[in-house]
């Protein structure tokens, strides 16, 4: 007993400690997204090259999905087959949307977000990844039942897809048939959205990431801004 006691005052320094480093990571993570985001904020909307800026889009994806990962505690093979499948789905279903137009609507996808395959640039499973994780995260702070966590991420994903798509048509991420974004569009992102938050919560895996609300909100605020500009 005598032994156990002394080992208590050591120990809370120690937890201490950890909590402030990983306090200034989070600092230093939200400060380099906040950095990324303000300059292409700046750039996309008052820069007489917006061209310049936008190059740098599939950097900024993997940066913050990069940093993302990073705060999620105990990556366990359950967490990174979540990830892949959701890359994955998310790809496969965007090639699906443009190929028959029965997903979201007729569309097709510019050259601003990179490299593409099957029509589809590669980061777009990238991005599926970082919207359902971060929505999905921000879901579980909810006393809900796991299905109306699922509904409320999902709503949240539809709600950034939003802000989202008055700024991809301006800037040529993708474009719409007519120059018409279809209601279509937000009842199949909000059905594919509520399929990936169900998986989020059925896979097993500890659902807490610091950082995950800091990456919705800038991303809401990034899109939001820019389309208010328009």
């Amino acid at each position: 007993m005598p032994e156990s006691t002394q080992q208590h005052p050591a120990a809370a320094p120690v937890a201490s400690t950890r909590a402030e480093r990983q306090q200034r990571r989070l600092r230093w993570a939200q400060g380099v997204l906040l950095l990324f985001h303000v300059t292409g904020f700046v750039g996309l909307a008052f820069s007489e090259s917006p061209e310049f800026f936008l190059r740098f889009m599939p950097l900024t994806l993997l940066l913050t999905v990069g940093l993302l990962l990073a705060f999620q505690p105990r990556r366990t093979p359950a967490f990174w087959s979540f990830c892949v499948l959701i890359a994955v789905m998310g790809f496969f279903v965007e090639v699906v949307g443009i190929r028959t137009g029965l997903l979201f609507g007729h569309y097709q996808y510019g050259a601003s977000l990179g490299i593409k395959w099957l029509g589809v640039p590669l980061l777009i499973g990238v991005n599926w990844i970082i919207v359902t994780y971060s929505a999905g995260i921000l879901a579980t702070y909810l006393p809900l039942p796991d299905f109306g966590r699922a509904i409320v991420a999902a709503l949240l994903m539809v709600g950034l897809d939003v802000c989202i798509e008055p700024v991809a048509v301006q800037y040529d991420f993708w474009s719409w048939q007519y120059d018409v974004i279809p209601l279509l569009n937000f009842k199949g992102w909000f059905v594919v959205s509520l399929i990936f938050q169900v998986y989020f919560n059925r896979t097993d895996f500890k659902k807490r990431n610091a950082l995950a609300p800091f990456v919705y909100l800038v991303q809401l605020l990034f899109f939001f801004g820019l389309g208010m500009l328009l």
